[in-house]
């Protein structure tokens, strides 16, 4: 290897690292609660300079990609868990649960990206998958109950990141009691009596 690789290899690891910084930075703010991190505040999280994080990211739709696979690859195991019930009532009950764990992770960044989702292709194309792979594996979990329109939709609703958002931020309601109101109308939903 030459020297003038061994340079360019060293600048290309330092602005992987840089990079890495920069969103792991970003990660956090939003996590701490913050809804739109200045460049400012994330260039002193990663202890890299501004301009840095302006070299990086010129478009703010890059940043939250970035986001998103970390996120992402961060979520993949508690979403994908296998259904381990073998009756609807059941899977009811571990999807309400395993959705309430992963919406709990994932609250601040819904709240900082809904902030956005309006300026951001992206955002509003994350979003879009997120609801369509919930449902799909609604539909894979409950077929039965999913067999009706209606109700297929209404459960797609009450099991929704809007529905337990609503629960917990306007309703205050304590995870523990929002879990169970979820579980309870999903339930009659899912089997309602006289039917």
């Amino acid at each position: 290897m030459t020297r003038e690789s061994q340079e360019t290899d060293g600048r290309r690891r330092r602005g992987q690292d840089s990079r890495d910084r920069i969103v792991s930075a970003m990660l956090d703010l939003v996590r701490e609660g913050e809804v739109t991190p200045g460049a400012e505040r994330v260039a002193a999280r990663a202890e890299v300079g501004l301009r840095t994080v302006f070299r990086h990211f010129r478009d703010m739709d890059s940043l939250y990609a970035e986001m998103a696979r970390t996120i992402e690859g961060e979520m993949s195991d508690l979403i994908g868990r296998p259904m381990t019930a073998s009756d609807e009532g059941g899977r009811l009950v571990e999807i309400a649960r395993q959705r309430a764990e992963f919406f709990e992770r994932i609250f601040p960044f819904k709240h900082a990206s809904g902030a956005h989702r309006h300026r951001s292709a992206f955002l509003e194309r994350e979003h879009a998958r997120m609801v369509a792979q919930l449902r799909d594996m609604l539909i894979r979990a409950l077929p039965d109950a999913c067999s009706d329109p209606a109700r297929r939709e209404a459960l797609d609703l009450v099991l929704s990141y809007e529905a337990w958002s609503r629960l917990r931020r306007e309703q205050g309601l304590p995870r523990d009691e929002a879990l169970t109101v979820l579980v309870a109308a999903a339930e009659r939903l899912r089997a309602p009596k006289g039917g």
